[in-house]
């Protein structure tokens, strides 16, 4: 293996072209240490000026560069999905490039013909109601028995909130639930809009512990099957109302709105839609508590002008805000924002707890019909996620609203 400090003169004449290419780019390193292994046997190890996290790539061939160089990062990680590079550890690379963002931000910014391509992607998925349905149904419609594979059995797809890192993820979900139940004061008097119920965990809980009733939209027709039958078992039907409705059709007047992830799917053009919704729907002196995924602030305007893996690969049509941008917007909407509660480092918790199960369950998981490529897929979603919550580009947030 040969070692290079990051002042070191390249070329190395025993280096292929591509291979100098890929030098070039890793010797730029600031924070951290970076092995390189190439198809053809040689390895690589390069050292940052500063101490950093610690990464190493295989190349299964070098067409990786030739993504990185066109697409950035996305065609990068498009290059994974494809099974042309692989690590030991793809947190560690993300921890490496995000720590070294700054030096490497020409060689992870797309041409601007490819992102001027992906934008337009992501454009295409606009949440027009017949859009939402569309992109509701290509995540949450890939089938209730594979969700039930790595989610825990609360069957809970959003953060768990970790009262004790020992606690288990079955546990952490219902703190999560109880803490909106009491953040509300939900009573038995009490009827509750809850907008993306998932599949129906926050309802049955908040029935069994409270009495109150609920009324669950969702777009997904798997989650929503599921839902019927969870609160059928248990005794707790005839509390709730499970449509499947777009939150911009629901009439009626409730005494508290929750809603749990769904933001992230509404669309920037539609925020002002999403916060007038729940204004009307909110009786006098109403309350409701949204949980939203948040980007940083100082990276909010670059993210809403350029799709990234998320918007490309997991959600389309995807879009989160920053936390002042929010509440820009439920001021501009007539609410009153009475309480922030975040808790980010929880959610890189639920991550890599569900990612630790889809592997251990991949082979059930692939008996569904799933192939390499998707598993490799899920494999980046959850750990690039887990990073962007691990480093702080990420948050999750619980916004209480008041009318």
């Amino acid at each position: 293996m040969s070692d290079i400090d990051n002042n070191v003169q390249m070329p190395l004449p025993s280096l292929s072209l591509s291979e100098r290419i890929a030098c070039r780019w890793a010797q730029k390193l600031a924070r951290g240490q970076l092995t390189l292994r190439f198809p053809s046997g040689r390895e690589i190890r390069i050292h940052g000026e500063e101490s950093g996290p610690s990464a190493s790539i295989q190349f299964k061939t070098m067409r990786p560069l030739r993504r990185l160089m066109s697409g950035g990062s996305l065609g990068f990680a498009t290059s994974y999905l494809e099974g042309e590079w692989d690590t030991p550890d793809l947190g560690d690379v993300m921890d490496l490039a995000i720590a070294n963002e700054a030096r490497w931000a020409g060689i992870m910014a797309a041409s601007p013909v490819a992102a001027l391509l992906a934008r337009f992607r992501h454009r295409l998925n606009r949440n027009s109601r017949a859009g939402s349905r569309r992109n509701i149904a290509f995540h949450y419609d890939l089938g209730n028995e594979f969700y039930r594979l790595w989610l825990d059995e609360t069957m809970t797809y959003s953060s768990a909130l970790f009262e004790d890192p020992r606690q288990s993820l079955v546990d952490a979900q219902a703190a999560k639930y109880r803490r909106i139940i009491a953040e509300l004061n939900i009573g038995k008097d009490d009827h509750v809009l809850e907008i993306g119920c998932g599949w129906g965990g926050f309802a049955e809980e908040a029935i069994r512990s409270t009495g109150c009733r609920v009324t669950c939209l969702t777009l997904s027709k798997e989650q929503a099957t599921f839902a019927k039958d969870r609160l059928e078992r248990s005794g707790l039907a005839e509390r709730a109302d499970i449509r499947l409705q777009d939150y911009r059709d629901c009439q009626g007047t409730f005494t508290k709105v929750v809603s749990i992830e769904m933001f992230e799917a509404v669309g920037e053009e539609n925020w002002p839609t999403y916060f007038d919704r729940v204004k009307s729907l909110l009786a006098p002196k109403g309350q409701a508590l949204i949980q939203v995924i948040s980007i940083a602030e100082e990276r909010f305007a670059h993210y809403r002008r350029h799709a990234d893996f998320i918007q490309a690969y997991i959600f389309p049509g995807g879009m989160l805000p920053s936390i002042s941008a929010f509440e820009r917007s439920t001021t501009n909407a007539g609410l009153s924002v009475e309480d922030r509660f975040c808790f980010g480092r929880d959610y890189e918790h639920t991550l890599l707890l569900w990612d630790k199960a889809f592997r251990a369950n991949w082979q059930r998981i692939a008996a569904l019909g799933f192939d390499e490529r998707f598993a490799r897929m899920w494999h980046y979603y959850l750990q690039y996620c887990a990073a962007g919550f691990r480093t702080g580009r990420l948050d999750v947030v619980h916004f209480r609203l008041a009318k």
